[in-house]
């Protein structure tokens, strides 16, 4: 269908963007040479541009593992759109249509196809690829073939025999998210120590990162997405009872919103997610089950609602807010007892290098959560990427938090945990410094101490930050074998002899607005305008958008990205050489959309300008 030359000709004849990004062109061109390549790069960084353009310039068909059927068809459908020759051949399709899939590959009349690792190493497959060209082999989601990735499948261990059985092919691995360990062993298990690897950093600059401390968190989580409310986000947390319960919630407040956990049954599933690429429901509440790859990009926010047990997963997570490069938000409700329960969780683990492991992700986790520090530097420094200075577009960066003296408080606390008997948790010692009338409280005599009730002028939640800053601190130590009692360590005697001065920050329990002076001091991290900056047009074009690929039975963003939208309601094109300049205007969405997109534009203006006229006549 296409007559290509260069891979920069691919680029922008077939997706319609004018420049490669990152490494691309090297990736892209190394590829299409026969040589194998690792990648990793940030989501929405263009990682299967590095596959797609070589499958395009190569003889054959280039075969993509993907570890999710519903990111095989987000991608085969995006690649149709353009145009491209794409299918998937995967449990989901009944005989007749998996038929027709083969005899397609058989016949030389796909560019790609998506496949599950195991039914790409079947014997029966294997066979059958015996006699078909193959362009190259693309591993998707790579960090899944290690045990020291966050999202380990052993189904993708069988992957390791693809070097052997075709020494010839080029291969590719990809992913966003591998720590050094977890690099190291995807190069080993996959027999790519004589790849080409390309680490293209893991900054995300359109994304705001913000920390809240948990308090009230259904009311935090409705503050934040109420003025959001007409955008795509995604909620998780860690268990599926959790997951009901704020859909529920959610729903009752009048947000379009649904719940989706492994739970559920697999069609459920499948219409939850296909109405939210859709944008006929806003809001996924979600366990870790939802969203690997998803492809849809014009997810605006993602709120973590209890804290992630990893950086990985955190940070693949929020990735999946702005792939279209527009800003996004990371929202992270930070609760401590969330912490304690991931913690309890993990020491239940029997295999002692893997309880190790774990431990030492989660305590890296609670360490960003806790930072008084550029949340972006902590993030990147995890991954070994480094920030030559602050993001100016995270939380601590935006409102640098306020120091508090709480000397006085912290000795109060201290001596309420000696008086107690350092024998109780938190809540126990709470409720003596506040005076509380508790029957198990009274009956233990603790309305006696001469502790009871000085702390009444401060809330349940300023104390447990206090606590917490305790802890965190080495003045207290929490013993989570042991109903997490708190006893006193020797570093806590200088505080309580009044010897030693102690300040915490302010705790953070909502997100704070920014202000455009605010916005424009955020420097290299602010993210480009957000879609509401190009108004009703805009909300015009989204609306078209939405027929159109109802239509045609694909999700919203396969037509055109937020992005394209939202250049088009910046400049206004109004003949085909002025559209197709728009990013991601192809030829084949040039001939097929633009003619709808364009009378859109030509009758906002001309609506606009018949009011103007009968506005003042005579300027107009």
């Amino acid at each position: 269908m296409f007559s290509l030359r260069t891979p920069l000709e691919s680029l922008k004849k077939i997706f319609g963007y004018d420049a490669f990004r990152l490494s691309q062109q090297e990736i892209i061109e190394g590829l299409i040479s026969g040589e194998d390549a690792f990648v990793l790069m940030p989501t929405g960084g263009g990682k299967s541009l590095c596959y797609q353009i070589p499958a395009l310039h190569r003889p054959g068909v280039g075969i993509v593992v993907s570890p999710l059927i519903s990111l095989m068809k987000d991608q085969v459908d995006s690649l149709k759109a353009h145009g491209v020759k794409a299918a998937f051949y995967n449990s989901s399709l009944n005989s007749s249509e998996a038929r027709k899939v083969l005899a397609r590959l058989h016949s030389s009349d796909l560019d790609l196809l998506y496949i599950a690792p195991e039914r790409l190493m079947s014997g029966e497959f294997l066979e059958r690829l015996a006699g078909i060209p193959i362009a190259l082999f693309a591993i998707d989601e790579a960090h899944c073939i290690s045990q020291w990735g966050h999202d380990f499948r052993p189904e993708y261990r069988q992957l390791g025999r693809l070097r052997g059985v075709f020494p010839g092919i080029p291969l590719i691995a990809l992913t966003a998210t591998a720590e050094a360990h977890t690099r190291t062993d995807i190069l080993d298990r996959l027999g790519l120590r004589s790849a080409r690897c390309y680490v293209s950093g893991f900054d995300r600059p359109n994304i705001r990162y913000t920390v809240l401390e948990k308090q009230k968190p259904f009311a935090q989580l409705t503050t934040f997405i109420q003025p959001r409310y007409r955008e795509s986000g995604i909620v998780y947390c860690l268990s599926r009872q959790r997951v009901e319960k704020v859909a529920g919630q959610l729903r009752e407040a009048g947000f379009r919103a649904a719940p989706y956990h492994a739970g559920l049954s697999a069609g459920e599933r499948k219409n939850v997610q296909e109405d939210f690429l859709r944008d006929d429901i806003r809001i996924i509440v979600a366990t870790v089950a939802f969203g690997m790859g998803i492809d849809k990009s014009n997810i605006r926010y993602v709120v973590h609602y209890d804290i992630p047990k990893n950086i990985e997963s955190y940070y693949q997570e929020t990735g999946r807010a702005g792939r279209d490069g527009l800003a996004a938000e990371a929202l992270l409700l930070f609760g401590y007892g969330d912490i304690a329960v991931a913690r309890s969780l993990i020491e239940n683990t029997k295999n002692p290098e893997r309880k190790r492991i774990e431990l030492h992700k989660l305590n890296s986790m609670v360490s960003y959560a806790e930072a008084l520090s550029c949340r972006r530097r902590i993030l990147l420094g995890y991954f070994g990427d480094h920030l030559a200075e602050d993001c100016g577009n995270c939380d601590i960066c935006l409102h640098p938090p306020q120091l508090v003296d709480v000397t006085e408080d912290a000795r109060k606390a201290l001596s309420c945990v000696y008086r107690v008997g350092q024998r109780f948790g938190m809540g126990h010692v709470i409720d003596v410094l506040r005076g509380s009338q508790k029957e198990r409280l009274l009956e233990l005599g603790h309305h006696r101490l001469s502790t009871y009730g000085i702390g009444r002028d401060k809330s349940q939640q300023y104390w447990g930050s206090l606590l917490h800053h305790l802890v965190h601190n080495g003045f207290l130590e929490q013993d989570v074998g042991n109903y997490s009692i708190l006893r006193l360590t020797d570093s806590a005697r200088p505080i309580l002899r009044g010897e030693q001065p102690l300040t915490m920050a302010a705790p953070r329990v909502r997100a704070d607005t920014v202000s455009a002076k605010e916005k424009s001091k955020a420097g290299r991290g602010k993210g480009p305008e957000t879609p509401d900056a190009y108004g009703a047009l805009f909300e015009t074009l989204r609306a078209l958008r939405k027929r159109l690929a109802d239509k045609a039975g694909v999700p919203p963003y396969v037509i055109f990205s937020d992005t394209s939208l939202a250049q088009m309601a910046a400049f206004r094109p109004t003949d085909t050489e002025a559209f197709q300049n728009i990013h991601g205007v192809g030829a084949h969405k040039l001939e097929r959309y633009g003619p709808d997109f364009l009378e859109e534009i030509r009758r906002f203006i001309s609506t606009r300008l018949e009011g103007a006229a009968k506005r003042d006549p005579v300027q107009a």
